[in-house]
């Protein structure tokens, strides 16, 4: 059964940083794209960070170019979205998704398999 688990989420300062990781089990990362996304309230879930399964490609959206960085582990099954110098419109609900070994040309949630239940963000002080 392929699980996808978040963590790291929490309060954080404006300009602060959090380190979330998406922790996978149940399917071979290797062969997988990663992607997060994040949903604020009344808001569609926007995606903000994708990498190939060769770890050969990334993307930002221009929201979030130059503050986000995504990594993979595969031998830990883990996937990281570093965020640094945040901001309150941050303040989101992040999910990382399991999809092809390539990220789509435009973020989209159909084009992923898997998806974990989410990791609250609020950047507020």
């Amino acid at each position: 059964q392929p699980q996808l688990v978040e963590s790291g989420g929490g309060l954080v300062q404006p300009g602060g940083s959090l380190r979330l990781s998406c922790a996978t089990s149940g399917f071979t990362l290797d062969y997988y794209a990663i992607g997060w996304f994040r949903q604020a309230p009344g808001k569609e879930r926007e995606g903000v960070s994708c990498i190939s399964s060769s770890d050969t490609s990334t993307y930002y959206p221009d929201s979030v170019k130059g503050r986000f960085t995504i990594s993979r582990d595969n031998a830990k099954s883990t996937v990281y979205l570093q965020m640094n110098s945040l901001k309150p419109e941050d303040t989101a609900v992040y999910y990382c998704a399991a999809g092809p070994p390539s990220c789509p040309l435009v973020p989209a949630t159909e084009w992923y398999d898997y998806w974990g239940k989410g990791t609250l963000v609020i950047v507020s002080s």
